[in-house]
């Protein structure tokens, strides 16, 4: 959690992980990234919340999922971003990714997403989460 580059402890983030396969910091303090970066940053690591997505536990535009004991720590109006299915993208993917480490920013455009619903909204996101996978934008 000292790492973590989220503003709070409600929401995880971190520039380098190295729980993800082949990363590793070496005995010089350089990183090295293997395989799984390599996943990571394509967000091919994505594809097995399809499965989700099939079953009806997820749905493909969405707040991102988030863990139990982040969700026992919201306040109040956190559990607003919570009001639909998570889903696989959403605002946050779209608005800047990794750059935005403000967890009430998260919650923001969460609750914008929820305010301003509509299936044509749902098909930007949807859009504009393709340009960005393909031009690896706010990727890790």
């Amino acid at each position: 959690m000292k790492e973590n580059k989220m503003s709070s402890n409600l929401m995880f983030k971190l520039d380098f992980d190295p729980r993800i396969i082949g990363n590793k910091v070496l005995p010089d303090g350089t990183k090295k990234t293997g395989i799984g970066q390599f996943i990571r940053s394509t967000s091919l690591d994505e594809f097995p919340q399809f499965l989700n997505v099939l079953l009806g536990q997820m749905s493909l535009v969405g707040f991102r999922p988030a863990l139990k004991s982040e969700y026992e720590e919201y306040e109040y109006h956190h559990k607003a971003r919570i009001a639909m299915k998570p889903g696989i993208t959403g605002m946050w993917q779209v608005s800047g990714r990794s750059d935005i480490t403000d967890f009430e920013e998260v919650v923001k455009l969460d609750t914008e997403y929820i305010r301003n619903w509509s299936m044509g909204l749902d098909f930007r996101i949807l859009f504009k989460t393709v340009a960005a996978v393909l031009k690896r934008d706010g990727s890790m």
